[in-house]
């Protein structure tokens, strides 16, 4: 038996399952806690936050928290050559992306503006002193690989808290921690993770690790007539081409599934030859339904399109 709970935050939903319901108060009380941390720390859709406050062009003291943050945006952006880069922040501006999602015009008359991404790189983190170097010019969006980051972060919190194991998911990333029930934990997938338990196109079961969902399907609007949507190809600065509408990846870590899912969104064809080379497990949906596994991801679970 387990016991779950679910709540909105950051426009999606964050979710806790724990094996034994004496447990999950305390549980959902640790994640509430280090969601309101993160956002604290690492939001760019909130003035004062810690990240929207630092200063350009010369070091600063950072927290724990965002110092952990920007070091996994920084190595998710490392790993992928830059197809994940934190520094996308006016290239999503530049597509009317700049509140949270759930108060997001559907439907912006501006054109589209196309902003040069300056690269992961510009960005000087020093973990030994918990600083940072920002240029001028250089604004962060930690959105690519926040998410991820807080389910495994919480998941391995509330394990510590309560002593037993847990599934934590935000948005439809998943972190784990802990012993898993036995036949692992339930996760079903589909394009939107709010509508994925009573319509999913696939369930699989997981006993550790994590498993990431990227999707251009819901996170869209339209820009001066045009769709466009959150995933930005660093290297036109501009919504990455349609080709796959949703990407789910399982991997040692949540923040390690949703670096490869976002990159394969912004590779499009290559993105299952790049999959396959990295040994990772994934199923990709086309834009017109048409079904890809890749690696030892279970073949008898087919998306209906």
């Amino acid at each position: 038996m387990t016991a779950r709970a679910e709540f909105s935050v950051w426009g999606t939903s964050a979710v806790v399952v724990v094996g034994d319901p004496l447990l999950l108060r305390e549980a959902t009380a640790t994640l509430r806690a280090e969601l309101a941390a993160f956002d604290d720390a690492c939001s760019w859709f909130r003035d004062d936050s810690e990240l929207s406050r630092l200063p350009r062009g010369r070091a600063a003291r950072i927290s724990p928290l965002l110092a952990d943050a920007l070091d996994v945006a920084l190595r998710a952006a490392q790993v992928t050559d830059g197809l994940v880069d934190p520094t996308v922040a006016d290239a999503l501006r530049g597509q009317a992306y700049d509140r949270d999602f759930a108060v997001q015009p559907g439907n912006d008359p501006r054109p589209a503006e196309t902003h040069a991404v300056p690269g992961w790189h510009r960005v000087a983190l020093d973990l030994d002193r918990d600083e940072v170097l920002l240029p001028p010019g250089v604004n962060l969006d930690l959105g690519a690989t926040g998410k991820a980051l807080v389910a495994d972060r919480a998941a391995a919190l509330i394990a510590e808290v309560i002593g037993s194991g847990v599934l934590v998911s935000i948005g439809g990333d998943y972190g784990t921690a802990g012993q898993p029930p036995k036949g692992g934990w339930q996760i079903a997938i589909s394009d939107d993770h709010r509508t994925a338990e009573r319509a999913p196109w696939a369930r699989v079961a997981i006993t550790g690790g994590g498993l990431a969902t990227s999707s251009i399907a819901r996170r869209r609007w339209h820009r001066g007539g045009r769709a466009v949507h959150h995933v930005i190809d660093p290297r036109t600065g501009r919504s990455a081409t349609e080709v796959w509408r949703t990407v789910s990846v399982a991997a040692e870590s949540c923040v390690d599934a949703n670096t490869a899912s976002t990159a394969a969104l912004v590779l499009g064809g290559q993105a299952p030859a790049w999959l396959a080379d990295r040994h990772l497990p994934a199923l990709l949906v086309a834009v017109d339904g048409a079904v890809l596994t890749v690696g030892d991801w279970p073949v008898r679970d087919r998306v209906v399109a």
